[in-house]
C-alpha cells in the first residue's frame, strides 16, 4: 500500500544524521503523514462501502428467506382449498408447484446473499484492520515528528554554536589572548626585576652611609684625645 512505502521513506530520513546532507526530514514526515490521512480516508470510505453492501446482503438474506416462507404458505393454502372442494384438484397442483419452485428460487437467492454476506463481512474485518493500523503509524509518525522538530531545533543551536566558536578560534583570539597573557607575565617579572634592582641599590648606600657614620665617630674621638692632650679639655673657657 502506498502508506507502507511512505514509511519506509520516513524511516530513511529518521536514520540519517547529517541533515544538510538529505532532503528536510521534517518535511518528508509531514508529507508522509498527509499521504497517511489520505489513504485512511480512502479507507474509511471504501470500509462504509463494504459495510453497506454487507447490510444490504443481511436484508437480501431476510427478504429471501420470508419469500420462501410466504411461498411455502400459499403453496399450503392452494392445497387445501382442493381439498375443500374450493380449486380444481389439477389446477390447484400446478399452483401449488408453481409456488414451491419459487420458493425453491428464494432459497437460492437467500444462499447467495448469505454467501456475499460472507465475504463482505471478512473484508470489513481485514479493512478495520488496516484503519487501525494506519490511525496508528499517523499517531505514531506524529509524535516522531514532535521529536523530531526538537532535534532540529536543538541541532541548529548546537551547529550555530560550534560555528561561533569555530569563527571565535579562527580568529585568532584565543591565541591573542594568550600573548596578551605573556606579555603580562613578562611585564609582571621586569616589574619585580626593578624591585631587586632598586633594593639593591637602598643597600649599597645604607652600607656607605654606615661606613661614613663609622668614620665620624672615629674623627670625633681623636679630636677628644688632641683636646685632652691639649688640656683644652670640655670645660667652658674663662
Amino acid at each position: 500500500m502506498k502508506f507502507l512505502r511512505r514509511l519506509f521513506k520516513i524511516g530513511q530520513a529518521e536514520v540519517h544524521h547529517t541533515i544538510d546532507n538529505m532532503e528536510d526530514p521534517i518535511k518528508m514526515t509531514e508529507q508522509g503523514i498527509r499521504d497517511m490521512k489520505d489513504d485512511l480516508d480512502k479507507s474509511l470510505e471504501a470500509l462504509a462501502q463494504v459495510k453497506a453492501m454487507s447490510i444490504r446482503a443481511k436484508n437480501e438474506v431476510e427478504q429471501y428467506g420470508n419469500t420462501a416462507e410466504d411461498y411455502t404458505e400459499k403453496a399450503m393454502l392452494i392445497l387445501k382449498k382442493a381439498q375443500k372442494g374450493e380449486m380444481d384438484t389439477t389446477e390447484a397442483d400446478r399452483l401449488a408447484t408453481e409456488a414451491l419452485v419459487k420458493k425453491e428460487e428464494a432459497l437460492g437467492h437467500q444462499k447467495r446473499a448469505e454467501g456475499d454476506k460472507e465475504k463482505f463481512d471478512q473484508n470489513v474485518v481485514q479493512m478495520e484492520a488496516n484503519v487501525q493500523t494506519i490511525k496508528h503509524n499517523i499517531s505514531k509518525w506524529e509524535n516522531e515528528l514532535k521529536i523530531l522538530r526538537s532535534r532540529v531545533k536543538v541541532a541548529d543551536a548546537t551547529k550555530s554554536l560550534n560555528k561561533q566558536m569555530a569563527k571565535i578560534d579562527s580568529n585568532g583570539t584565543i591565541s591573542l589572548l594568550e600573548r596578551m597573557k605573556e606579555k603580562v607575565n613578562q611585564e609582571e617579572a621586569l616589574a619585580e626585576a626593578y624591585g631587586d634592582i632598586a633594593s639593591a641599590s637602598k643597600s649599597v648606600d645604607d652600607e656607605i652611609n654606615r661606613a661614613v657614620d663609622v668614620k665620624k665617630t672615629k674623627a670625633t674621638s681623636e679630636l677628644e684625645k688632641l683636646k685632652e692632650q691639649l688640656g683644652l679639655g670640655n670645660s667652658p673657657q674663662e
